[in-house]
């Protein structure tokens, strides 16, 4: 492995999140006798490239039981998390912190780590899976960088620190990590040596529990614009290879979908353009969603959606409002982001797709608005005009609710019970 670039040192002492009351308690806890405790990872990378920051973890060079232990003589509830690995979990007046002691990988299987801990900030470095995520912040903001981190941020390169196929064999997720972080941060195309190895080493992902390849998918489509990303995938045969499904149906859909929310504000949505990049049969849908292990919830919106017969740029407004009543709203919405989605990208070069875009945007509009009406008629009136409870009641209630929504939901209680 070649040296790493020398230390470079620059600063985030303006960060909103360093000055958390909170983090420098628990800087002033860590840091005597010369141990220290710095800020790690994404709370640095992300105060330099100037996006929001979530979770702040903590790196010190005391032992986990040694956190332990001071956290408590404080008064402060301290977790042993992940113990075993050198993470303590301290919490300060509600505020949570990730206290992670500094390691050295002994022995790795591709998807756990045995760790021994030690003291050399350098060494926890080299570590880490990239050079933009081995980046510590100390107590008062200054930026130390053992690995060409910084030089990486500046030109939004992702490097994998060390040799990428080494550090993809010490944990495969690191091949879905790559392409995430690559969507999320990286610019141009993807480093050559982290693409090749990622290429070559993919079979490794069969390694890994479901679970965790959704998340870093999931994380993936969240990202900005994560088409770039999802090419380079196609290309290095990780995606099909974790989405087979997507293999002849295309990713071309994404692009669209990407600009329409830029251009309209839509919400960046992960399911949505999942959906974009697999064909809507049901079959298809549940059998992704259990292989998977999706939620409930993510498989019930996929087989829905791919249930759901396509909505057509003529559909009128009670045709709209009549499926809607009968179908998922989400499923209606989905469908007809992703025409409308794919009617704007084509409208560059064909009127056609621009009065369909136009229709489109009508009927989202409708889907959105609309207020699902109650059907006036319950068991309850029947009975009490002398149907009794069975199968022959049920049918009655169903002929009364077709003849409500053939009305355009119109007709009264009293109305429709005079047509029994």
């Amino acid at each position: 492995m070649s040296e790493p670039a020398p230390i470079a040192q620059t600063s985030v002492s303006g960060a909103e999140w360093l000055k958390n009351a909170d983090l420098q308690n628990l800087f002033q806890l860590l840091n005597h006798s010369g141990e220290e405790a710095r800020v790690v990872g994404g709370a640095v990378r992300n105060s330099l490239l100037g996006v929001s920051v979530g979770d702040i973890d903590v790196a010190t060079s005391w032992s986990p039981q040694e956190v332990v232990n001071q956290a408590r003589d404080a008064g402060y509830k301290a977790i042993p998390t992940g113990i075993e690995h050198g993470t303590v979990t301290v919490v300060i007046n509600g505020s949570a912190f990730e206290v992670t002691s500094l390691r050295a990988d002994i022995e790795t299987d591709g998807r756990h780590a045995t760790v021994v801990f030690g003291k050399d900030w350098k060494v926890d470095a080299l570590r880490r899976d990239f050079t933009i995520n081995a980046l510590y912040a100390t107590a008062e903001g200054k930026v130390i960088d053992h690995v060409g981190g910084l030089a990486d941020i500046e030109k939004r390169v992702l490097r994998f620190i060390g040799e990428p196929q080494e550090r993809i064999r010490e944990d495969y997720l690191r091949i879905m990590r790559f392409f995430r972080f690559f969507a999320w941060y990286g610019a141009g195309r993807p480093d050559t040596d982290g693409l090749k190895a990622a290429a070559r080493l993919k079979d490794g992902i069969h390694q890994l529990s479901a679970e965790r390849i959704w998340a870093e998918l999931k994380k993936l489509l969240s990202a900005q614009d994560p088409s770039r990303a999802l090419l380079w995938m196609r290309q290095a045969g990780v995606l099909s290879l974790i989405l087979p499904e997507s293999e002849k149906w295309g990713i071309d859909a994404v692009h669209g979908l990407v600009q329409a929310e830029k251009d309209l504000g839509w919400q960046a949505d992960a399911l949505l353009r999942l959906e974009s990049l697999v064909p809507p049969d049901a079959a298809r849908m549940s059998e992704m969603g259990k292989r998977m292990k999706m939620s409930n919830a993510e498989r019930a919106r996929l087989e829905a959606w791919a249930r759901l017969e396509p909505v057509k740029p003529e559909m009128s407004d009670m045709q709209l409002r009549k499926l809607l009543y009968h179908s998922s709203r989400q499923a209606v919405c989905d469908h007809i982001h992703l025409a409308y989605a794919r009617a704007r990208f084509e409208a560059v070069n064909s009127d056609e797709a621009m009065i369909k875009a136009g229709s489109y945007a009508r009927l989202l509009e409708i889907a959105q608005s609309f207020e699902l009406p109650v059907f006036p008629v319950t068991g309850s009136d029947l009975l009490q005009r002398g149907f009794e409870k069975g199968p022959q009641l049920g049918a009655a209630l169903k002929k009364l609710e077709k003849l409500w929504v053939e009305s355009g939901f119109q007709e009264d209680r009293e109305k429709l019970l005079t047509q029994l």
